[in-house]
């Protein structure tokens, strides 16, 4: 059978199955929290979900109380798989530059199909909470979204010659990926009220399905592992001495220089991709909230509408690719997300919040341009390692982010629930600052003490 080197389809079907998902459990957690603390099932019209406006009614405190249990619940099910998660995405990413980029791909989809498996199962049987936990922790060993990705993104370094093909090759997956998750998070309100929780799970399950089979039969590896690689048994001790070798050799053979500027765009990845990831994910409970109140149907409209973010961000990256270094496109899209979070710090109608994403719109630069100046960096041979550091600050950033930021939002909804908004805008200040430093630096060709 003959295979090709289009990994394309493997991140939309990935893609689109892992962000159904996303609000599925978001607003099972939400519902299944209403029930059991008000004995009562959740009260929705066409527009939007039961909320109670008047502060002295007892209803209005039991929906905040919602609001603070659902934050904290969705904060601690995202750390149970963090670390798992991270270990993951170092050894299979970094260890695609020796032994093949596709299990980095393929073992996250199996993980994905088999956690999907057991939340179809757990919702329609009704069964404890809790049990999401053990799913989580058993979903994180086969690799997260961030392990997929990082072995996307490396895969697509492999094929590209020259750096402003990168950038470009880079900014389309991420345009994929923006659109596809906003398609999903668009149907994934109709797909809870035409086929209920149970089956929107399954259905999530047999594109992951189609996914492996995909990956296993049809995909062409750009690593070509030698025939005696292959047949050659290596101990588990060995293969991971083997896999977390790339990451230390990445950093031990490096110049001073080159260190020094690997370490500062990491950083500056992380930090940004810590107030984006912390600020975006707070949008479905406040929409939820009042005095939005939205439902599921509404909740994917705001998703949708988000995919315009993504679409208008490649298109800038695509234009002042041509007429601006990279470090100006990343502040750029830094200001843009800055004014996005200070409108929705103050949205209180539907029309304004949907309004929000028209400062946004090229919020997401930054983070593909990160990642690009991070692969012109590095040589051919390290863009797995690279991408392995990447993956991991993402599993952990995520990870820390939704902890700070779903804590924050369970202490502060009830005085104002904007405030996470705010505190996200102001951080980006110190990504700003790291970058406007390192521009300095390099215009200048400062040579750093610890280099000399």
């Amino acid at each position: 059978m003959r295979k090709v080197l289009l990994v394309e389809p493997v991140i939309i079907i990935y893609t689109f199955a892992y962000f159904l998902t996303v609000p599925l459990i978001q607003q099972y957690i939400y519902r299944r929290l209403w029930e059991e603390g008000s004995n009562s099932s959740l009260i929705e019209n066409n527009n939007t979900t039961y909320c109670e406006l008047n502060r002295s009614n007892p209803a209005y405190i039991k929906q905040k109380e919602v609001q603070e249990k659902a934050s904290l619940f969705l904060m601690q099910l995202d750390l149970t798989g963090a670390v798992p998660s991270i270990l993951v995405a170092i050894v299979l990413v970094a260890d695609g530059d020796r032994h093949g980029r596709k299990k980095s791909l393929v073992l996250p989809s199996v993980g994905a199909f088999i956690s999907n498996a057991f939340l179809g199962a757990l919702s329609y049987f009704s069964l404890s909470l809790s049990i999401l936990f053990a799913v989580a922790f058993f979903g994180s060993l086969f690799g997260s979204i961030a392990t997929f990705l990082g072995g996307a993104f490396a895969f697509i370094a492999d094929l590209c010659n020259e750096e402003k093909q990168k950038t470009i090759r880079i900014a389309v997956v991420d345009l994929i990926f923006g659109l596809v998750s906003g398609l999903a998070g668009l149907t994934s309100g109709y797909f809870i009220r035409g086929l209920g929780f149970p089956w929107t799970f399954v259905v999530a399950s047999l594109l992951h399905v189609i996914n492996i089979f995909y990956i296993t039969f049809w995909l062409e590896d750009t690593v070509r592992v030698p025939e005696f690689q292959q047949h050659a048994s290596v101990s588990c001790t060995e293969g991971l001495k083997e896999a977390f070798s790339g990451v230390y050799m990445l950093f031990k053979t490096s110049t001073c220089k080159k260190r020094t500027l690997i370490i500062v765009l990491l950083f500056t990845f992380m930090m940004y991709f810590f107030t984006w990831m912390g600020g975006s994910s707070l949008f479905t409970l406040y929409e939820l909230d009042e005095p939005l109140c939205w439902n599921e149907l509404y909740i994917g409209y705001g998703a949708a509408a988000s995919t315009s973010v993504s679409l208008t961000s490649f298109l800038g990256i695509y234009l002042f690719s041509h007429c601006l270094r990279d470090i100006y496109i990343v502040f750029i899209g830094i200001f843009s997300y800055i004014g996005g979070m200070v409108m929705a710090a103050f949205a209180k109608t539907t029309l304004l919040m949907f309004l929000v994403r028209v400062p946004s719109l090229l919020c997401f630069m930054p983070i593909p341009v990160l990642r690009s100046m991070l692969s012109k960096v590095v040589l051919a041979s390290e863009q797995g390692a690279v991408f392995a550091c990447i993956a991991c600050l993402e599993v952990m950033t995520s990870a820390i982010s939704l902890a700070v930021f779903n804590s924050l939002y369970a202490a502060t909804v009830a005085w104002f629930p904007g405030f996470s908004f705010l505190l996200s805008a102001g951080l980006c200040i110190i990504p700003l600052g790291v970058m406007w430093t390192n521009l300095l630096i390099f215009r200048t060709n400062y040579t750093f003490p610890w280099c000399s």
